[in-house]
């Protein structure tokens, strides 16, 4: 393999904002945010809108999540143009 090419790959903490569940995992994203772990280390934090423990195919549960106007970015981007 040639050396310098591929991204960091480490360990982060990806928090589903919507229901406060945070788990650990391994990613190549970046994050200048930190949060301590129950291991006592500091590991970068990637916050999520959606997961497991909130997405209604999981949960069972409906949910409206709309968070920074998702309908109406989609329909500014896709409306035709007249």
């Amino acid at each position: 393999m040639k050396k310098e090419i591929h991204p960091q790959y480490n360990e982060v903490i990806f928090w589903d904002t919507t229901s406060d569940f945070k788990f650990m995992t391994r990613s190549t994203l970046q994050s200048k945010e930190k949060i301590i772990w129950t291991d006592g280390k500091e590991y970068p934090v990637i916050k999520v809108e959606v997961s497991s423990a909130s997405h209604p195919f999981f949960t069972g549960k409906k949910m409206f999540v709309d968070s920074a106007g998702r309908l109406e970015k989609f329909k500014k981007k896709y409306e035709k143009k007249a």
